[in-house]
């Protein structure tokens, strides 16, 4: 089926112009841009079109296969189907493997604290929400509403917010398709890429994500690399395509040219 799916010629081109490049690195969202939606996050998995390309250009020389999520380094790690040695960057940029046994740690002692702190504010106000849940990350958590009333999850988001500006004025935020999540240290997955980028050195970078978070990825990409959002959200990224199908096919598409180089 991706294989029907038709892409736009200018991403086509840039596709081709990126593929020529000797050194590359192919960092990539995971939810909502390799894997569907679904209702358990734990459950999602990349289309197997997507894998089956990722692994392919990974086998390719001076190609550098990564994944960047908002996800935990190990609910990545989980899910994501890359071998271990793979370059993952999860937590929004905070935490960081360039491979297998090689992780930046992404908290210490006092920033558990804070977030087991903050938990235990916010846990009564979620456990009243039918359908909410939090998902823990080493540097905090986020609030899901993805199962909830429309209104509920409205007013759920707004107590939260309030509430946690009140509990540690000093948290990070951030808004993303049904969720509110909260850190105790501020990173996006633009530092992650940037911490990539400065790791393997290519002369470009393939960047695709359609999240609001994606846009901090989108927003560092530098003249000659591809930036392509998933989805119908505003982006600056300069390529668009319409869902995980979409990207399979335009993974599918940089493999063929680059093992054609």
């Amino acid at each position: 089926m991706t294989q029907q799916v038709a892409l736009d010629p200018l991403l086509l081109a840039a596709l081709d112009s990126f593929a020529a490049r000797e050194r590359v690195l192919v960092a990539l969202d995971f939810d909502g841009t390799l894997a569907p939606e679904v209702d358990d996050p734990e459950l999602a998995r990349a289309l197997p079109a997507a894998l089956e390309a990722m692994l392919g250009l990974r086998q390719l020389p001076g190609t550098t296969v990564a994944l960047v999520s908002g996800r935990s380094l190990a609910s990545l790690a989980a899910v994501g189907g890359l071998p271990d040695d793979a370059p993952l960057v999860g937590s929004h940029g905070l935490e960081v493997r360039f491979a297998a046994g090689d992780a930046r740690p992404a908290v210490d002692d006092a920033d558990r604290a804070r977030v087991r702190a903050l938990r235990s504010r916010l846990q009564p106000l979620v456990a009243a929400t039918e359908g909410a849940w939090i998902e823990d990350k080493p540097a905090g958590f986020a609030v899901h509403t993805r199962l909830v009333d429309p209104a509920a999850a409205s007013a759920l988001a707004t107590e939260v917010r309030a509430l946690a500006r009140d509990a540690d004025a000093a948290l990070t935020v951030r808004d993303g398709k049904n969720v509110v999540e909260f850190s105790v240290r501020d990173a996006t997955k633009g530092d992650g890429l940037r911490a990539l980028r400065a790791r393997f050195a290519p002369d470009a970078v393939l960047f695709a994500g359609d999240d609001v978070t994606d846009e901090d990825a989108l927003a560092v990409l530098e003249p000659g690399d591809v930036g392509i959002k998933v989805g119908p959200a505003p982006s600056v990224a300069a390529h668009r395509v319409d869902g995980p199908e979409a990207m399979a096919r335009v993974l599918q598409h940089l493999a063929s040219r680059r093992s054609a180089c």
